[in-house]
């Protein structure tokens, strides 16, 4: 039998034991509150008011049933995992918190952040996009190996990274839940930055669904091209069709067979340096 990814489920495993008694006093420590500085590399920007109160409130009831977990350094402790709790605590009026102490090197530990919130309360898409860009760029990490260390497919790592191509208004509505991912990234379909604002604001004041604004899209492009009155429809073959999705999910972007009388044409575009990478590894 072939070993378990380390997805969502078993990075939390690797840090924090599912059974209460898998933790041994000796593993747990109370550490000062004060004593623990939030991690550089969290990839959570935000942290809901009224979330952190409600879990302020339940700390005060019952305590932190779930320990944190740290880093020891120079000056006190480190976050790997747990910032709500940690922040919650602090609301709380908490002197200590109980934590588990992990070595950790600076790419585990921010993989460990990202899994550790995806798990519990799921970062915006522009978070979780900006915490795989920071694992490709920073640490060397290719697509492959992120979507393995946080439990997701290659495509759906690429897929969110594509949100970091649209225009900064764009993105901003997104980080702040006005404009879904899958709005969002339909509006990558067009090449004119202006009228992707114009509807990225259209969509959000009128509640667009993913399809209208991919309808949209569709429209906005078919008054971009150009048509004659003489041409033709050319139908492709069902064969055509079905090789084009194949390419798609093998290449985890979008590709494009124009096809006639024979021969034809493969376009297949990408939106990073490293997505051109891997394209390349695959068809080599």
């Amino acid at each position: 039998m072939s070993p378990r990814k380390a997805g969502l489920g078993r990075g939390l495993e690797a840090l924090i034991p599912s059974e209460p008694e898998e933790i041994s006093e000796s593993v747990l420590i109370q550490v000062p509150v004060d004593e623990i500085e939030a991690n550089p590399d969290q990839p959570r920007s935000r942290f809901d008011d009224v979330s952190l109160d409600e879990l302020s409130a339940s700390i005060k009831e019952v305590g932190v049933l779930q320990p944190i977990v740290v880093t020891h350094t120079d000056k006190g402790y480190t976050l790997v995992a747990g910032e709500r709790r940690w922040r919650a605590a602090k609301r709380a009026g908490l002197d200590t918190i109980p934590a588990v102490t992990r070595e950790a090197s600076g790419d585990s530990t921010l993989v460990e952040s990202l899994v550790e919130n995806v798990q519990r309360q799921d970062l915006t898409p522009l978070e979780e996009a900006h915490a795989y860009r920071q694992l490709l760029e920073d640490f060397g990490m290719t697509q492959e190996q992120v979507a393995d260390r946080v439990g997701k497919s290659r495509p759906a790592v690429s897929n969110t990274l594509r949100l970091l191509q649209l225009p900064g208004p764009v993105q901003s509505l997104v980080d702040a839940g006005h404009l879904s991912a899958g709005a969002a990234r339909a509006l990558l379909g067009l090449d004119d930055e202006k009228y992707v604002m114009y509807l990225a604001e259209k969509a959000h004041a009128e509640g667009w669904s993913v399809r209208q604004v991919e309808e949209a899209v569709r429209t906005r492009r078919e008054m971009e091209t150009p048509t004659r009155k003489e041409s033709v429809r050319v139908v492709r073959p069902v064969e055509i069709i079905e090789l084009e999705k194949r390419l798609i999910e093998r290449l985890g972007t979008k590709v494009n067979i124009s096809y006639r009388n024979e021969r034809g044409k493969v376009e297949i575009r990408f939106g990073s340096i490293e997505e051109l990478e891997h394209i390349y590894r695959v068809i080599s």
